[in-house]
């Protein structure tokens, strides 16, 4: 006969919400994120049309010029939920394909989650307000887009080493925006990137060169000598137009 001490435990109930700072001892939680993805196409039409269906749209968007490709745009979408997303998204741009002659680049696409360390302040700007301000910022008409996954070894650190690596690369990413360089949009992929990255990063800014070099700063950190497998492939794009 078994013993109480042999028999399993029933597993505790998972809170997968979203968690903050405490505020005056309250924790804060929020079930509430923004998905961001990005499609990327070649075409050798002119693309009003695609600009037409976009101020239809009923999701924010953004329109950029690929820097790297002469015929090439990238079309960034984002919504809270992914039903909507998916819907909206592939709706618009069968029918841009059709009538644009739009190539599509799988290989350029990026999709990902804003997420919480459980220190933010204030949830609600940390995943909705401030990721969409950036994105959809008129002063900020350079972006560079890029997947990354990191070694399994990463997360095999203590958890006081893991947040010692992470704070390097965030102190970094902070004195860039302090100074008005550069702002960033974290996402969080896992599960959702078809080569298994774990994050899409996206930077924007007024100008293209601050935030290479802040890529350039970044290659000298910890997090990215010693611990990141992969990054890339990057997109480099110019706002032709924001949809907000």
């Amino acid at each position: 006969m078994k013993s109480e001490r042999d028999i399993p435990k029933p597993p505790e109930s998972l809170d997968i919400r979203e968690t903050g700072l405490p505020i005056d001892g309250e924790p804060q939680f929020s079930d509430h994120r923004l998905f961001f993805q990005l499609h990327v196409f070649e075409t050798d039409n002119d693309t009003s049309r695609i600009v037409e269906m976009l101020d239809m749209c009923r999701l924010n968007a953004v329109l950029y010029d690929d820097m790297n490709h002469p015929n090439g745009i990238g079309v960034l979408f984002m919504a809270e939920d992914p039903a909507t997303l998916l819907k909206e998204s592939r709706s618009l741009l069968h029918q841009a394909q059709v009538e644009s002659n739009l190539t599509y680049r799988p290989e350029m696409t990026m999709i990902g989650r804003t997420y919480s360390s459980g220190r933010e302040p204030d949830l609600k700007e940390w995943l909705i307000d401030k990721p969409r301000r950036n994105v959809l910022n008129s002063d900020y008409p350079w972006a560079i887009w890029y997947p990354l996954r990191r070694k399994s070894e990463f997360y095999q650190l203590e958890p006081r080493d893991r947040g010692r690596i992470l704070g390097e690369h965030a102190m970094l990413g902070r004195s860039y925006a302090a100074g008005g360089h550069a702002s960033d949009i974290r996402l969080a992929c896992f599960g959702l990137d078809r080569n298994d990255n774990e994050f899409v990063i996206g930077l924007v800014g007024a100008e293209l060169y601050p935030l290479s070099r802040l890529i350039q700063d970044m290659r000298k950190t910890e997090q990215t000598t010693k611990y990141i497998e992969s990054l890339g492939p990057f997109f480099v794009g110019k706002v032709r137009k924001q949809f907000g």
